[in-house]
């Protein structure tokens, strides 16, 4: 994937067939520089709801400065066409009753479920990669940051470069929780490159279904600066003051079906203490208040529910455990 001429190619890729024989295609974009290395392998919309990452990606085009860049970066703005023709989180069962979910299934098989094949399909550029950038938006009320591998130091380094406020270490394997083993992130694209060595983050710049232009500009930065860092072009990334914290932590979840009514005064991206109302949950049929929410411990709130309808079991919030400032 190296040249050494700049330019830019955009090509069709077939990822799978469906049963009609209609063939899932999607447009890979590599940018060359004058150089070979490294690689940066970026993309979006693997949950098809997510179109920020998408519109990053179309913009990054616009300003990417090609005669400056050294190396490759190939990008996929549309990971996944099966959900974002249905502005969706996964596919329905009819297209793929196995595997739903696209980011659960890297690096992928050949002769697997649709998804498992689109996954291995994108792999073929993934694998020859020298970073990685999994580009996602979320929920709409979620405080922008950047997932990377708990003691993973290239990856870090690379969370670090694109500058979220918030970036949130995850662990993997054995030190994960039992919430991660049973939701199957072993099979995500950002753990299983960071598996084989490629650092890898994964952005969440918030919101779906609608551009976003905070979210939006937020990730085209990133990415320049990501490139920056990997010395692919010229300069520093921003030094920005960011908080490091534990991911998938303080979640804070319905007790009981109903609506939800959320505290109003709570900030995003704001450090709250122990026991701090999150919102109530109340039948609507009797009024009758169900569950007052509150968070069990202190930290950075990063995601604060605003749809109404919740069951047992959803979640409402969520606090991040702060490691570190810098």
């Amino acid at each position: 994937m190296s040249g050494g001429s700049h330019g830019h190619d955009a090509t069709e890729v077939t990822l799978a067939t469906l049963p009609s024989g209609v063939d899932v295609t999607t447009t890979v974009h590599a940018y060359e520089g004058g150089e070979g290395d490294p690689t940066l392998y970026v993309q979006a919309a693997q949950h098809g709801r997510e179109v920020n990452g998408t519109e990053v990606l179309r913009r990054f085009h616009d300003r990417l400065p090609l005669s400056a860049l050294s190396g490759t970066v190939v990008a996929v703005p549309v990971a996944d066409p099966l959900t974002f023709d249905r502005v969706s989180y996964t596919t329905p069962e009819a297209l793929d009753s196995v595997n739903p979910n696209m980011n659960r299934v890297w690096p992928g098989d050949e002769h697997g479920s649709i998804h498992q094949r689109m996954a291995a399909r994108l792999w073929e550029y993934v694998g020859e990669a020298d970073a990685v950038v999994d580009l996602h938006t979320g929920s709409p009320l979620m405080y922008p940051h950047v997932v990377y591998l708990e003691g993973d130091a290239d990856s870090r380094a690379l969370a670090e470069a694109f500058g979220t406020d918030l970036l949130l270490a995850e662990a993997a394997g054995d030190d994960a929780s039992e919430e991660w083993h049973r939701r199957g992130f072993a099979g995500k694209l950002r753990v299983a490159a960071a598996r084989e060595g490629i650092p890898s983050i994964t952005p969440e710049l918030a919101y779906n279904r609608r551009i976003l232009e905070e979210a939006v500009e937020l990730g085209v930065e990133g990415l320049l600066d990501a490139l920056r860092h990997l010395g692919m072009l010229p300069g520093e990334p921003a030094d920005r003051p960011q908080t490091v914290a534990r991911d998938h932590l303080g979640k804070v979840k319905a007790a009981a079906s109903g609506l939800f009514r959320p505290n109003a005064d709570l900030e995003l991206g704001a450090v709250v203490p122990s026991g701090t109302p999150v919102g109530t949950v109340y039948d609507p049929t009797t009024y009758e208040p169900l569950h007052e929410a509150a968070t069990d411990r202190e930290g950075v709130l990063y995601v604060h529910r605003r749809e109404a309808t919740v069951r047992a079991g959803d979640q409402l919030a969520s606090v991040a455990i702060p490691q570190e400032r810098e």
